[in-house]
This record gives C-alpha cells, structure tokens and sequence, in this order.
C-alpha cells in the first residue's frame, strides 16, 4: 500500500494539472530513430526506408515515421509523477499500451509545447494502472500536431484507495485502445524483420534509457536472461512494416495507432508481423519468430488507399 486511505483524495486527484512539458528535436534525431525501429536494417538502399534516413531523390526533408510521436511521452512516467495521494516506483514500470493519433504529418524538426493530463487511474489492489495523455503543440501554434494516451501497469502501487470501492477513473472513449480480435483468415500482408544484437542500444539514444534494455545485471534483477527490447521499438518496427506493405510507403496515410504489449523480445530476434485490412483499418499481430510467441497486437486506422490490395 502506498499511502493510507485518509490521504487520497480522488477530486483533488482528478483536478490536479500537471506540468507542460516541451520537446526539441531535428533531422539527425528523426534518421537516429528510424535506425533504432530496423530502417534500412535488412536493406541499406531499401526503396521504401531509405527515405526516413536520407534526402532521396533531392527531398528537402527527410520523412517522418508516425511513431516518432511516441518519442514525446518520455520523462513523464519514467521520472515519477507528482501525483496528490498517489505513488509509485517507476523502476517497477511496466508499459501496456500506447495509443497515438496523428492530425498531421511530424515535420523533420520541430520546438513542440506538451500538455500532459491524467487520463485514467485504477487501482488494482497489488498494483495500479496510470494513463498519461499528451498533447502535442508545435511552439506558438494552436493546432493540435498529435496525441499520445500511455499505459502503464505500475507494479507494487495499488491500495491507495478505500479497498471496498477501489478507485478508477478514465476520461476517454472506451473504444479506444481496446484489445483486438485477430482474424483467423489468412492475413492480407506479411513483414517480416530481424532485429539487429545491438537493437535496443541503437533504440536508446533516441532518449529512453532505462537500464533494463542495456544493463545485463540490472535485467538479471528484473528477471530476465538478458537486456530486453523496447516494447515502443516492436512498435515501430510493425508500424513501418504496415507503412510499407499496405500504406505503400506513405508514412502521412497513417491517422491512428493503437497497440497492446503482450510479451518480451529479445535484440537479435525476428519479428514476423501479419496484417488484415478491413476497409480503412489494419489488424495486426506481431510474433517472435523463433519462439512462435505473439508479442504486440493492435490496429492502424489509415486515411485512404491508393490502390487496393
């Protein structure tokens, strides 16, 4: 239990704000993300990636992967939240779900203002389920770039609310995010891709640098056989697939993101995503191929095709 129930108060809770945070980057932190989600891994002059990394063909920028957003969440949770009544051990962390919706392409660079908010809190008895939004702003600008909705299950942090009405609370839709029924039909694509041994070290610099992904003993004392990859890294790799098999390497067709973490990869293994287009949306699963293990799932919601499949 992390604090008595006298102290948790839940509409002092609920109208606390949390401070906005801002994020800076440029064309070497978008290529130095690319690299980290496998582009041009298996093809240095792959046609459909060398875009993200390289003005090709005379582009003025280079493009901008959807999942570059997920990139403006970090700190927020890592640091620990000031939260009135709640706390938690960020080092017992464990991401759930992202959600992300993309109102316009990401420029190559860009000074972004994020307005972060509490979403939803549950409080599991043994643990408690936080949910962060953020809402991106480019610097003096008041339209909307994209929103992130972060999921984390946060272990060792429930039994701050009266036990007999455990407190939970969240202020979106319910559709949003929610697990997926993948179809037993055969998929309309497939992508498959190694990741690289030192994969999560590449993932890193692009600023999440909790040990567990590179610190052999302290993935040990976490209780795995080695440094594990990024969930948010599996995410970018089955994104970009989906890019370049259904969206026909146009990065600006991607409109929504929603994926669920189900288990661990390790770097150097290979990822084998399936995709199932239903009208503009795309189920997907993505698997461990040498252990045959479904490791994320979700859907993509896309602005349009230009050629059916």
């Amino acid at each position: 239990m992390t604090t008595s129930d006298s102290e948790f108060n839940p509409d002092l809770l609920i109208a606390h704000k949390l401070p906005e945070t801002r994020y800076t980057y440029n064309e070497r932190d978008v290529a130095i993300y690319a690299l980290g989600v496998g582009a041009c891994g298996q093809d240095a002059v792959d046609s459909d990636e060398l875009k993200y990394v390289y003005h090709e063909n005379g582009q003025e920028h280079i493009q901008v992967l959807p999942t570059f957003a997920s990139l403006l969440t970090l700190g927020s949770l890592s640091n620990g939240l000031d939260l009135p009544g709640f706390k938690y051990d960020p080092s017992l962390l464990l991401h759930g779900q992202q959600y992300i919706e993309i109102y316009r392409p990401l420029p190559s660079k860009a000074s972004l203002i994020n307005k972060v908010s509490l979403a939803g809190l549950q409080d599991k008895g043994k643990a408690a389920i936080l949910e962060l939004e953020t809402r991106s702003y480019e610097q003096g600008s008041d339209e909307l770039l994209c929103m992130n909705r972060t999921t984390a299950f946060l272990r060792g942090a429930g039994g701050f609310s009266n036990s007999s009405q455990p407190f939970s609370y969240k202020n979106y839709p319910s559709n949003q995010g929610l697990a997926v029924k993948i179809p037993q039909t055969q998929p309309s694509a497939v992508c498959e891709e190694r990741t690289q041994p030192s994969q999560a070290l590449l993932y890193r610099l692009s600023g999440d640098y909790n040990p567990l992904h590179s610190d052999p003993a302290f993935a040990k004392l976490a209780g795995f056989p080695r440094p594990i990859l990024h969930g948010l890294c599996t995410l970018g790799f089955a994104i970009k697939g989906i890019i370049k098999c259904i969206c026909k390497g146009d990065p600006s067709a991607v409109k929504t993101i929603s994926g669920r973490f189900l288990a661990t990869v390790f770097p150097g293994e290979t990822l084998i995503t399936e995709m199932w287009l239903q009208g503009l949306r795309v189920i997907y699963q993505t698997k461990v191929k040498e252990r045959n293990k479904a490791v994320l799932s979700g859907y993509v919601d896309i602005r349009g095709l230009s050629s059916s499949l």
